[in-house]
Formats: C-alpha cells, structure tokens, sequence
C-alpha cells in the first residue's frame, strides 16, 4: 500500500480520468462509444458519471479497456501505512481506557503522577496492538 501513498496527492482532472486519457490519445467520443458497443451520447454519459461521482468500478474497467488502459484502484492509509493507523487508533483508544481509570482514581484520591499515566497508555496501546480489538474500531 505504501506504493500507492504518493497517488494521495494526486489531483483528478476536472473533466475525469476517462476524458482526459480519451482525449491524451486521441480517441474520439464516437470512437470510445464504438469500442464499448454504446453510442456516443451513452460514452459521453459514461464520462459525465465519472465527473459526478456516480460511476461503478465496472463502467470504469470497461472504459479502461476500450482504451488499452488497465484500471487501478486501492486504499491507501491517511497515516502513511497500516501500522501506523492502528498504532494512532491504539493510542487513541488506550488513552480513553487510561483515563477513564484514573479519573476514578482521582475521584477515590489515588491519583497517578502524569509520567506513569502516560506510560500506562503507551503500555496499554501495545496491547491494544498486538490484540487488535473489534473495539479499536467503535
């Protein structure tokens, strides 16, 4: 996925990708329309469904197709790669857990120094980690 990141930056075209590589390549809309079997008003809705967002991952590899192109497509981590979101989830949810217990401490006057509230968190991250929680996720 890491091969991917850099595509984040990435701007589409405002006219979508069909268009543009149709018109890179010199392809007409008449011809695009003949190469998926459709008519030209039909390719030229193709490439307004892509502009809009409507479109289906099979109208897109159909039109990737009838380019000579080959459709990519993925996720990719905000946070650079898998790792490090869970590892930010984990610490976000371990920090929850953390807290909440020393807020009952506190309330009982038990409470614990910064210093080992934020090493409880780091601890209880790793476990979070290595556990992989379905509540990782709420």
């Amino acid at each position: 996925m890491q091969a991917y990141a850099q595509l984040q930056t990435l701007v589409p075209p405002p006219t979508g990708w069909i268009k543009a590589v149709r018109t890179a390549i010199g392809m007409s809309m008449q011809q695009l329309g003949n190469r998926l079997s459709i008519t030209r008003q039909s390719a030229q809705e193709i490439e307004q469904r892509e502009q809009d967002g409507s479109i289906t991952l099979k109208s897109l590899r159909e039109a990737a197709h009838a380019m000579d192109m080959e459709l990519v497509y993925g996720f990719v981590p905000k946070d650079g790669s898998i790792d490090q979101l869970i590892e930010r989830r984990a610490k976000a949810l371990a920090k929850e857990i953390v807290l909440r217990t020393s807020h009952s401490m506190r309330l009982e006057d038990q409470e614990n120094s910064q210093e080992r509230i934020q090493q409880a968190i780091e601890e209880r991250a790793k476990l979070i980690q290595q556990e992989l929680p379905k509540a990782l996720w709420d």
